[in-house]
């Protein structure tokens, strides 16, 4: 590099190919003081582009240290990596401003639900929330075990012959049962009931968190009573089966905690 920068000074015509090194060397040009009529002044080194010189270059003394850098531009080679850095800052600042207003959102709502004061803090308003759902589940818990109309959390078959509320030579058979509701459940249920000797008197239905109880009261000739109150139970235990571990169409929990079948 230096030999190319000591014939630019003594040839002033004399041509750089291109491309030049990665590595320039730290040049400083001392511009000899000239009047603006020197003829030095309009002595430039300029070669045509297209054959690959570099033109401009004005006749002048040089000094060259003997120092060498690799050539660098900051400005350039850092502005991507900066913006990038920025922009990603940016969004982290916004999804965390969204995140705390969601927070938030739900906190105040936690507050109303529990007629709490605005200015409750979280750690508090949390433990009167944990409170509050021991509360509700005790209660749920004590409900059901006192009405054993709401659906329980196990799959149950109850079918009873009741003689003592028999009439007109009929026996009354009581039915309940008790699994995952299902959309082909009653079809199924229905086709049961008609393929035996019974005849339906009434019928009880409710539905809890996807659960499913079903209570029927129907009579039967007495005797039949007995092979219907088996038959009955067979096939409601099949149903309930079937329900559980069908490919059901229903609820996707599977909450078989046990089967309890009473005759």
């Amino acid at each position: 590099m230096k030999e190319i920068i000591e014939k630019v000074a003594s040839n002033p015509k004399h041509p750089i190919p291109l491309p030049l090194p990665k590595v320039f060397a730290h040049c400083i040009f001392i511009h000899t003081m000239q009047s603006d009529n020197s003829p030095e002044n309009s002595n430039f080194h300029q070669v045509p582009d297209g054959n690959g010189f570099i033109y401009g270059f004005p006749a002048m003394e040089s000094y060259c240290s003997s120092s060498f850098y690799p050539m660098e531009v900051p400005e350039f080679t850092h502005a991507p990596a900066e913006v990038r850095a920025l922009t990603a800052s940016e969004n982290h600042k916004e999804a965390e401003r969204k995140r705390r207003e969601r927070i938030n959102c739900h906190l105040d709502r936690l507050r109303s639900l529990l007629l709490c004061n605005s200015k409750t803090d979280k750690a508090s308003l949390l433990a009167k929330v944990v409170e509050r759902v021991r509360e509700l589940k005790q209660q749920t818990s004590e409900i059901m075990q006192s009405d054993q109309t709401f659906p329980s959390e196990s799959d149950e078959i109850t079918v009873i012959q009741n003689e003592n509320n028999s009439t007109d030579g009929k026996s009354l058979i009581k039915a309940s049962l008790c699994c995952e509701d299902r959309i082909n459940l009653f079809p199924e249920l229905i086709e049961i009931l008609n393929s035996l000797p019974l005849s339906p008197l009434k019928a009880e239905i409710v539905t809890l968190g996807g659960r499913i109880r079903n209570l029927i009261v129907l009579a039967s000739d007495k005797d039949q009573a007995d092979e219907s109150v088996v038959a009955l139970r067979d096939a409601l235990k099949s149903l309930i089966l079937r329900s559980s571990y069908g490919p059901g169409e229903g609820s996707k929990r599977r909450r078989i905690l046990g089967q309890r079948v009473i005759g």
